[in-house]
């Protein structure tokens, strides 16, 4: 989206290759300040020439001290303006004034106890102790002049920093992560006692923008949404249509990949509640196909990134000149997509939104929720007019089953996996926790295990469960489903799933685990 696009008050995070910096973002923009991304390599007077209210140094998966480590321009910490590092960011900082940073004796990976010791208006209002979140291998041993020590864990002697004179901060620890219990308050205090933010930033003022850069860009063309049956590429496709109206034609393929009875409540959404211009097409064999003899994650979801887009420049066709191609890209699809070779940022997999389309792809991009949290999208969505029946869906895998069907994909591997997550979703339903919960689905796990039933040895299917807790994505908790839930779910599906003889449950956090297992 054009930079004129947005509000003129945000804050600049410098990017220095932390997993988290998009979560940054996106914690400063949920108090309605908006926020924008600079690559570490952006030079300072670029960023400061736009007027931020102030700067967050991100973390990194580097240490300071290291040749060829991302640095930045030091004369930024005599410029006045707030500055808070965070993690790699406040070693930067405490290096650049007179610190001294050394590899940590013992490296701290999660949960830590803090301990305030002086209140001042970063720590304003916090408990004297909290857990809050670490993820580093070196530490500050000493810092330069105009420091004060602000808070300690039991093996980081110096957690967080202030120079008052300056209006810089720094923070050994993560608050945007939601484990961080008092993360929240620290970011009001820096936006609001510190930076002196106005909340000025709004998803009213997002549509606003959004819409007038749709109309700029798409004109007199036309432009198709390829659609998946989840919430971004529906609230994509309704805000697009907001924008240009008949313009757009939505295009859904099923490809074999979808839960049950998918396809039926796609078609029937579109056509009869949004009234949008739909094109249907079943492409089942043709993504089973492509899809046989694989069991490497990264080339299954290449492959299906792909073959979508042949399989949709063929429906194109039939349609006449297209030029747009709109897709639901969301923030989290991004950073988890970023390549080390385009910034320092590491690659957790790539996203089938992002790394799986082909190169001559034909059609030019429009990605209008790039600068969205899945949360955010929901609000779009509510503020567009569209029912918390399908904004409040879970979030689904472009890729689809393809993913949670581990190793090579069949069509009876997927028929034993739909069969089991529709048990799931109708008993997550059941017990009223389907909107508390994130996701929950079912994993066919490529072994088969021995068991008994009716007298007589099984050897079958093993199907976990997943479910976890989380604000957007980017972090997540395993969900603590009651016993007599899981052992619904259990019975249910041995019982009622033939070919399945055993079930778990997936108790993994995300870090260190991804939400989905492929």
């Amino acid at each position: 989206m054009n930079e004129s696009s947005f509000e003129k008050e945000f804050i600049a995070i410098i990017d220095f290759g932390s997993q988290y910096t998009q979560l940054i973002a996106r914690r400063i923009r949920e108090n309605a300040v908006f926020s924008r991304i600079f690559p570490c390599q952006t030079p300072i007077d670029e960023i400061l020439k736009k007027k931020p209210k102030g700067i967050i140094l991100s973390g990194g998966p580097r240490s300071v001290y290291e040749e060829n480590a991302p640095q930045c321009n030091p004369s930024l910490f005599q410029k006045g303006i707030p500055i808070l590092g965070i993690c790699y960011g406040m070693q930067l900082m405490a290096q650049s004034l007179g610190g001294r940073v050394i590899p940590s004796g013992k490296r701290e990976y999660g949960k830590a106890e803090l301990w305030v010791d002086a209140q001042d208006r970063l720590l304003e209002g916090l408990t004297d102790r909290s857990i809050v979140w670490m993820s580093h291998g070196d530490q500050v041993t000493q810092l330069g002049n105009g420091f004060k020590i602000l808070a300690h864990t039991s093996n980081t002697s110096i957690a967080a920093i202030g120079d008052f004179g300056k209006n810089i901060f720094g923070l050994q620890f993560h608050p945007e992560v939601v484990h961080t219990q008092e993360g929240a308050r620290i970011i009001q205090n820096f936006l609001f006692e510190i930076c002196q933010c106005s909340k000025s930033w709004t998803m009213i003022s997002f549509i606003r923008a959004a819409v007038q850069d749709l109309r700029n860009r798409i004109g007199e063309e036309k432009v198709i949404c390829g659609l998946s049956g989840g919430v971004d590429s529906a609230v994509v496709a309704k805000l697009i249509h907001e924008a240009v109206g008949e313009k757009l034609t939505c295009i859904f393929v099923n490809n074999g990949l979808l839960r049950l009875g998918e396809a039926e409540k796609v078609v029937k959404t579109f056509r009869d509640h949004f009234h949008i211009h739909l094109v249907y097409a079943d492409h089942t064999q043709t993504f089973l196909e492509a899809l046989a003899g694989l069991s490497d994650p990264e080339i299954k979801r290449k492959r299906i990134g792909e073959k979508f887009i042949r399989v949709f420049e063929e429906e194109v066709r039939k349609l006449g000149r297209i030029k747009f191609l709109a897709q639901g890209t969301l923030y989290p699809d991004v950073i988890e997509s970023i390549s080390p070779l385009g910034g320092p940022s590491a690659t957790i997999k790539s996203h089938h939104n992002v790394g799986g389309l082909p190169k001559d792809l034909s059609f030019e991009l429009v990605e209008p929720l790039r600068d969205l949290f899945k949360d955010e999208v929901r609000n779009l969505g509510k503020e567009l007019g569209m029912s918390e029946e399908i904004l409040m869906r879970q979030p689904f895998p472009g890729p689809g089953l393809a993913i949670r069907v581990i190793g090579e994909v069949t069509e009876p591997r997927l028929e034993v996996l739909r069969k089991a997550d529709a048990i799931v979703v109708e008993e997550i339903k059941k017990a009223h926790l389907y909107r508390k919960i994130w996701q929950s689905f079912a994993v066919l796990l490529p072994v088969k295990t021995v068991g008994v039933m009716g007298d007589e040895r099984t050897y079958d299917h093993v199907i976990a469960l997943r479910a976890v807790h989380s604000l957007d994505g980017m972090t997540a908790d395993w969900a603590k489903l009651p016993y007599e839930l899981l052992e619904t779910l259990s019975n249910r599906i041995i019982n009622e799933v033939k070919g399945v003889n055993r079930v778990v449950y997936d108790i993994s956090s995300k870090p260190p685990s991804t939400i989905e297992w492929e």
